[in-house]
């Protein structure tokens, strides 16, 4: 369909009003078109398939037959409206028609449509970028805390006839109880397991627990302060009814050189395997420190420019971030996850607006490194490729041939590809920007801090 003028306008956060006209003799052939069609399928009593006269089909259907033909030329014209566009629709939603356009047809035919386009923007300059990063160090400290944790990790678990104490595993069922003693429907849990200390169940009854055995059965009394983090026992008292069916006590093993040896035989020594966590250690903050200053540096040349972000594509990344939110939550559907939420004080809106600006900012990092790598022309070589697969399998049990049939059978070498474009913009990025150090942090609050 031939459309006789076409009108482009910007509008706010990248939306685009694309204003169409098509002439009235355009129009009155398509209608033709589509009656004659009709005339051909119509079954009305009196006539034949196919013998159905126009003049009966439009006494007896012409306001919706109006309508369709209004459809059908919006559609068409608009088709062809797109095609030479610099700036066509995205694909998270369908051009909206604006208002409800007068359609006659003897006189030329006039609509728009309002639809999200990708953002256009001015690249920034990328000279004198200056970042801060805080100053880490690994102590001591932070060798200790990861062998612990090793300790830990190589602890075996037996049950115990004794008492129950603050590390000990314990397996209970509890209940609430009503005034009169009865169960409260939908408050029980059925061999609920966790170690006594960390609180991690939600009562916070830890403590009222220490010191019961296999068998033992306990009625607890507890009143939650006005700012519980579980907003429905806030302020209450409840009575719980527990019964502790096992009690475990880890026993830790020494640390030794038989320890070491059993985490790995490449470890003789208990020396050889501090060596290791240390070198582990490092390996992590290095990584984390890159990732830190790559953020400091799209953060800086963000406020350099002025990304609109559509609201389709907000909506769109918000609402896989739900997507996956229910996945971490291992839910199967919208009501549970919600229910899960109010008990936490949280609504679904609630939360989209917490996800809002955190979303928005993430897509246009996004979408300003994507273009900067595009302006500087970051690829990668096939060796490359090969050689990230090749670090990548010599932390893996998988030879590097298996785990490039693996990315090739799903499709994922582009992304590789992408990383090493990624990393070498930044290389070059960082070899001019100046790097201050913002203070002394340490190494266990700069890594919660970038998780």
């Amino acid at each position: 369909m031939e459309i006789a003028e076409k009108r482009i306008e910007e509008l706010e956060l990248s939306r685009i009003r694309m204003t169409i006209t098509v002439r009235a003799q355009d129009l009155r052939s398509e209608y033709d078109a589509m009656i004659n069609e009709y005339a051909k399928q119509a079954r009305i009593d009196g006539f034949r398939k196919g013998h159905v006269p126009i003049s009966v089909l439009e006494r007896k259907f012409g306001p919706s037959l109006k309508t369709d033909a209004k459809a059908r030329v919006v559609e068409k014209a608009l088709e062809t409206a797109l095609k030479d566009v610099s700036r066509p629709p995205l694909a998270y939603e369908m051009p909206e028609l604006e208002n409800d356009p007068s359609f006659e047809l003897d006189s030329d035919f006039t609509f728009s449509v309002n639809y999200d386009a990708f953002p256009v923007f001015e690249l920034p300059s990328l000279d004198g970028i200056e970042i801060e990063i805080p100053a880490v160090a690994i102590t001591q400290e932070d060798i200790d805390r990861e062998l612990e944790d090793i300790r830990q990790r190589n602890a075996i678990v037996v049950e115990k006839d004794g008492p129950s104490e603050i590390g000990d595993i314990v397996i209970a069922s509890f209940v609430e109880l009503a005034e009169d003693g009865s169960e409260i429907s939908g408050t029980s849990r059925q061999d609920f397991s966790f170690e006594l200390g960390k609180n991690l169940n939600i009562y916070k009854f830890d403590d009222e627990i220490v010191g019961l055995k296999a068998g033992d059965e306990k009625t607890i009394v507890k009143t939650f302060p006005d700012d519980f983090e579980y907003p429905e026992y806030a302020g209450k008292t409840v009575t719980i009814k527990v019964s502790v069916s096992k009690v475990k006590h880890q026993d830790l093993p020494d640390l030794d050189d038989e320890l070491a040896q059993d985490v790995s035989e490449k470890y003789k020594t208990l020396d050889d395997l501090k060596e290791a966590v240390r070198a582990h250690l490092t390996e992590n903050l290095q990584t984390r420190l890159r990732k830190a200053k790559e953020h400091a540096i799209m953060d800086e040349l963000l406020k350099k420019t002025k990304i609109s972000i559509p609201r389709s594509m907000l909506a769109t990344e918000i609402a896989m971030r739900w997507e996956s939110l229910k996945q971490q939550m291992g839910v199967d559907s919208e009501e549970h996850l919600e229910m899960l939420l109010e008990m936490s004080g949280k609504t679904r809106e609630q939360i989209y607006n917490e996800w809002g600006p955190l979303a928005e900012k993430a897509l246009a990092t996004n979408i300003l490194l994507d273009k900067l790598i595009e302006a500087g022309s970051y690829t990668s070589t096939d060796e490359e490729v090969d050689a990230e697969i090749a670090k990548e399998a010599s932390h893996s049990t998988m030879s590097p041939a298996e785990i490039k049939t693996e990315y090739e059978k799903h499709g994922t070498i582009k992304y590789i590809k992408e990383d090493i474009a990624i990393r070498k913009f930044f290389d070059d990025i960082l070899s001019s920007t100046t790097v201050k150090e913002s203070g002394q942090m340490s190494y266990l609050d700069f890594m919660k801090k970038n998780d």
